[in-house]
């Protein structure tokens, strides 16, 4: 036995990795400092630079560069004409964007429990929650894990449903070798400082349809028909937004697209050496890369067998304890979302925007949320933990083995361990915890 650094013993890890994240370099500074020294630093040429590009890495016919994945995932909402007494089908464990863009447009979303290996929407569950009512389904690829899109296509198709994919982690992965993307009606990327591509703050919405893309448009500028790229007549024909981007960020976002392949491909490297190091572990589940897949690895995110261990309830603080354990050992791993979206207060209480709208609207009908009837969602959302930033470049495999050999000495050690205590834990996926420790 090894005793563990909750309880004294010696630490695994005496540094951080990834603190570096993104790696910037004179690619970065010649283009922000560019048009830092241009003269338009609202909606400039590297925001239309950004999007052409982006389109042509991606695949897409469009894009249109947003001040965040959130912004862009409502257009899609907008542009697929989804609103008032419409429901949309939405996994029910995602980061809460994913649902409060349905709730944006006063459309009402309808969960779907998840796939506990895949951490996505179950696919085989989509047709039972389908009405009268249902227009769109919106897959969250989530940690960069692409869902399986043949059957998400054919249950729209069947059901004259449009599709909106949440790629908001996932740039780069694939499915059937086809970027995500491309296989729904639009989708959503954000660029903000956690996502593989980098912008500080941001997002890109990518669609082929040019009808689509031009109602995306209205919404994305107050509401106008010409964008600024046109001669404005400033005129609002419909209730729109202001979700633009601006020069200085689109251009730190070009900067980093032009490294973005190889940052995935450091990404997915550091994960084999992860999943090499811990496939020994019995009591840990780990990432599923299932065949015609192509995951990006923005998270790697693990669950805990609390059968294996023998633990029937309280699971989440079970694994609260094992995170603490390992973060005292110096890995930098957390948990992503700790509420699955159902049990959120914004959608038990069907209160957005008071008065108990849009639920209460009389084009509606009537939708109960009910945690309990999402069983996966809650077991994947008690029992997952992940880490980031070690997979991140300017990192390799040396940080990849250092954080494998802190969870193995913890999972191998777990007798140690006091599950009855709660614990206070740090949130990794925050730059500034990281350059605290």
């Amino acid at each position: 036995m090894e005793k563990l650094a909750i309880l004294g013993g010696k630490k695994s890890i005496n540094c951080v990795y990834g603190k570096d994240w993104p790696p910037i370099d004179d690619i970065d500074r010649s283009y922000v400092l560019a048009s830092l020294e241009g003269e338009n630093h609202k909606w400039g040429p590297n925001c239309v630079a950004f999007e052409k590009e982006f389109a042509a890495w991606n695949g897409n016919e469009y894009a249109i560069t947003t001040n965040s994945g959130t912004a862009a995932l409502h257009m899609a909402v907008a542009a697929c004409e989804c609103g008032v007494g419409d429901e949309i089908i939405v996994p029910a464990y995602s980061w809460s964007s994913s649902a409060t863009c349905v709730i944006h447009h006063n459309a009402i979303p309808k969960f779907v429990d998840v796939d506990f290996y895949s951490m996505n929407i179950d696919v085989n569950k989509i047709e039972d929650a389908i009405t009268s009512k249902t227009k769109a389904i919106i897959v969250v690829h989530l940690h960069g894990n692409p869902v399986n899109m043949d059957k998400v296509i054919e249950i729209a198709r069947k059901y004259n449903l449009r599709v909106i994919e949440d790629a908001c982690q996932a740039h780069g992965a694939k499915y059937k070798n086809k970027k995500v993307g491309r296989w729904g009606d639009c989708a959503a990327f954000s660029t903000n400082q956690n996502k593989c591509l980098v912008s500080g703050e941001g997002g890109l919405f990518v669609t082929d349809d040019e009808e689509i893309y031009k109602r995306a448009l209205q919404l994305w500028s107050f509401g106008e028909i010409r964008t600024p790229m046109e001669n404005r007549d400033f005129h609002a024909y419909a209730l729109g937004w202001m979700y633009r981007n601006n020069d200085l960020t689109a251009a730190f976002g070009r900067a980093q697209l032009t490294k973005l392949d190889h940052y995935i491909e450091v990404q997915r490297q550091n994960a084999q050496v992860l999943i090499e190091e811990l496939k020994d572990i019995k009591a840990l589940i780990l990432p599923l890369e299932e065949d015609d897949h192509y995951h990006n690895y923005y998270n790697f995110t693990c669950k805990i067998d609390m059968d294996h261990l023998g633990y029937k309830k309280n699971h989440d603080q079970v694994r609260n304890t094992i995170v603490k354990a390992l973060q005292e050992e110096g890995a930098p791993v957390s948990m992503y979302q700790v509420f699955i979206l159902p049990a959120m207060t914004v959608f038990r209480a069907q209160n957005a925007y008071g008065k108990g709208c849009p639920w209460s609207c009389p084009h509606q009908q009537e939708i109960k949320y009910e945690p309990e009837r999402y069983p996966v969602a809650q077991k994947y959302c008690d029992t997952h933990f992940g880490t980031v930033w070690p997979l991140r470049a300017p990192n390799g495999e040396e940080a990849a083995r250092a954080v494998a050999g802190a969870i193995k000495k913890v999972f191998a050690n777990l007798d140690q361990l006091d599950f009855s205590k709660e614990w206070e834990l740090e949130d990794y996926e925050s730059r500034e915890t990281l350059l605290k420790l």
